[in-house]
């Protein structure tokens, strides 16, 4: 298997407080991630590590194989943040220009579009279901549809790995069964490695097919082979505090 995400043995933390503590992580092609943990539990700072938006004090991050501080080939990484869904309602783009913005640098920068870029708009809003929405406001959707169409923006550069941010805060249940079919081929489908912030431990113990549990400054990674074994594996790092939820009856 194809390493794409390696962390080796980094120590980070906030002022004096040490917040992970010489731990690794290694994530291969085609994994769907779910990362899990108490709020402070460095969940997000650990992303900010491996896209080297923070350097750790100790320890090394590599992209694909290379070096986080020479790594270049950017458009291979989407990384959808928390706030991405909170557009004022007044915001004066549409879906399309929204998309526009991450396609790869050509045309865009004459302002124009070929036939190419209205493929690859058209293509990736296919894939969100949000076709309809091209000529639409971001601020007048949904938070669901607002997070599709990131989805889609991420998409229109071709990325190998995307990283997300707890995605299914603050939308309905409806959009965020959409938003978990969309994940779930963009990964079966389409090979695509994701790696997923979430506090839903039922439904991200379902949908990915290996769990990182963020807890005491490391991370401990198991496969998803099982409920139960994966239950026995998140107990055996949070004690029995944790409720395991199952989706379908509970959101």
């Amino acid at each position: 298997m194809e390493k794409i995400v390696e962390v080796k043995n980094i120590t980070f933390g906030y002022d004096e407080q040490r917040v992970l503590e010489n731990t690794s992580l290694d994530i291969y092609k085609g994994d769907y991630m779910g990362i899990i943990g108490p709020n402070g539990s460095a969940k997000s700072t650990l992303v900010k590590l491996i896209l080297g938006i923070l350097t750790p004090y100790r320890g090394r991050v590599k992209l694909f194989q290379e070096d986080i501080k020479k790594f270049k080939q950017w458009n291979k990484v989407g990384y959808i943040s928390q706030k991405a869904t909170s557009f004022n309602k007044n915001f004066p783009a549409t879906v399309e220009e929204i998309i526009v913005s991450n396609l790869p640098l050509g045309n865009k920068l004459l302002g124009t579009k070929g036939k190419k870029e209205k493929e690859a708009i058209d293509h990736v809003l296919e894939v969100v279901k949000m076709q309809d929405y091209k000529n639409r406001l971001i601020g007048n959707l949904s938070g669901g549809q607002q997070q599709r169409v990131f989805i889609a923006r991420t998409l229109a550069s071709n990325p190998e790995l995307i990283f997300l941010d707890e995605p299914t805060v603050g939308i309905d249940v409806k959009s965020q069964e959409l938003f978990y079919d969309i994940m779930g081929k963009l990964n079966k489908e389409m090979n695509m490695t994701i790696v997923m912030i979430s506090h839903d431990i039922g439904v991200i113990t379902e949908k990915a097919n290996r769990i990182a549990c963020m807890g005491n400054r490391k991370v401990h990674t198991s496969q998803c082979d099982s409920s139960v074994e994966i239950e026995k594996f998140i107990k055996n790092i949070y004690g029995d505090k944790v409720k395991m939820i199952d989706h379908h009856h509970d959101h």
